[in-house]
């Protein structure tokens, strides 16, 4: 599926857009039977309200309530709900619309046209209506960010049965084909001779063999770099998940976003050097699995003791960070699922992150606001270090503290990054309801928040 844009044309009907204040104007302006039809039907211009307007032949235009700007800021993609109601066929967004208000209604509505249609090739679902692009938007962009959450929505939502390490990766490589980039994998018992001894330890029970991957992409510029966490299923290993395993496919949710991170990025032809790494493994039961109390090496030299085997997510992360850090870079970002406590904290809508960079932080910030992918910052409590130190080991990998669960893990990790210019975030990548222009099921974060920041964070 290719999220796209109507041609513009004569025969695109109008979808007018009206807020409460100027519905009486709006009203003044149409014929009578017009009003007399919105009389009837209770129209009210409130948010998301879609009235079909009957015409000669059938529908002739649509009017869409835009609410009031409380309204508004209480949900996310307000315009969205028209492209998966309305009939097909092309239609033009009219009314009193801000740039920033055209901008959020076309990028929903290509965020609204996905489905996945993989296990359903017997069914159809209707054409989806399509937008002319409204005045001032960035098609180009648009384009871009829609076709790479897509992309992240897809891998998300794929069944780990069909999605392991192996089609982790065939993935990545389709994706670095595309534009031309740069991979080299690392697989299976060849971690241990190359040094990635935790991404192997949490992978080697697993039939399907670990790996860690790495794009590079561009020759010019200031560089970025990527690292996301692709754990394609987690059954908790030998501290097995007693509940909540049924949404473990999307523990590969942090390795999806990248990889839609570095889609937009080379789609637009940003001018900077990217590199993406992801460790790739599934976190499953068998004789040779990860125990509990095992104490491990890591790539970095740290030792980490395991007290939890189903926090396994930063222990992969830790090599690949460890090797990010070994060539310079002007910023490091890593996602990942991590953790339920960054879920209790901010709900599933909200992206958490991490940083001691003020100003990729007010970058991020600025950019999640342009770009409609809401973020929120958390703290890297450096106080909180003494609870991820056992004594036994360098770290411990899941201390039994009870308290901020997401911001010791986040510490952990920036053990392993050791650079200046760090970022991480603990996003939750799914949807678990039907919302404006998300789907239930997988979704990005923090991506489009990215793209839109690296203006300023890497002084592009």
């Amino acid at each position: 599926m290719t999220p796209a844009f109507a041609d513009a044309s004569p025969a695109a009907r109008p979808l007018y857009v009206v807020a409460p204040d100027d519905l009486a104007q709006f009203l003044a302006s149409q014929p009578a039977p017009v009003q007399a039809w919105l009389a009837a039907q209770g129209f009210d211009a409130a948010l998301g309200d879609l009235r079909l307007i009957p015409g000669d032949a059938g529908v002739a235009a649509a009017v869409i309530g835009h609410g009031t700007p409380q309204s508004r800021a209480r949900q996310r993609f307000p315009l969205a709900k028209a492209a998966t109601t309305l009939p097909a066929g092309a239609w033009a967004l009219t009314g009193t619309l801000t740039q920033p208000q055209r901008d959020e209604a076309a990028l929903g509505w290509l965020l609204a046209q996905y489905r996945f249609t993989r296990y359903r090739p017997g069914t159809s679902d209707p054409a989806p209506a399509q937008l002319v692009l409204p005045q001032g938007c960035d098609a180009a962009r648009l384009l871009a960010m829609a076709e790479a959450e897509y992309l992240t929505r897809d891998l998300i939502n794929t069944p780990a049965a069909d999605l392991g390490p192996d089609e982790l990766e065939q993935a990545f490589r389709a994706l670095a084909t595309r534009f031309g980039a740069t991979t080299r994998v690392i697989t299976g018992d060849d971690l241990l001779t190359q040094n990635f001894p935790m991404i192997h330890a949490v992978g080697r029970a697993s039939p399907r063999a670990p790996r860690v991957m790495d794009l590079t992409w561009g020759s010019t510029g200031p560089s970025l770099t990527l690292v996301g966490k692709g754990v394609c299923f987690d059954t908790g290993g030998l501290n097995i998940k007693t509940s909540g395993m049924t949404l473990m496919k999307k523990d590969m949710g942090g390795a999806a976003t990248v990889m839609g991170a570095a889609q937009m990025i080379m789609q637009l032809g940003l001018p900077i050097r990217l590199r993406v790494i992801v460790a790739a493994v599934e976190n499953v039961i068998a004789g040779n699995a990860l125990k509990p109390k095992d104490i491990l090496t890591s790539r970095k030299g740290l030792t980490v003791e395991v007290n939890d085997t189903d926090a396994e997510g930063r222990l992969i992360l830790a090599d690949a960070l460890a090797w990010a850090g070994e060539a310079p870079t002007d910023a490091l970002i890593s996602m990942a699922t991590l953790t339920g406590a960054a879920r209790t904290a901010l709900g599933p809508d909200l992206a958490p992150y991490y940083t001691d960079d003020a100003g990729m932080a007010a970058a991020l910030e600025s950019g999640a606001i342009a770009s409609f992918d809401p973020v929120w910052r958390m703290p890297f409590h450096t106080p909180y270090e003494a609870v991820i130190e056992p004594g036994i080991a360098d770290l411990d990998n899941a201390p039994g503290w009870g308290f901020a669960g997401s911001v010791t893990a986040a510490l952990f990790l920036r053990r392993f990054a050791d650079h200046p210019r760090y970022m991480h975030f603990d996003i939750y990548g799914h949807t678990p309801a039907d919302l404006p222009a998300r789907p239930k099921g997988g979704v990005g974060q923090g991506a489009r928040a990215i793209l839109a920041g690296l203006p300023a964070m890497l002084d592009l």
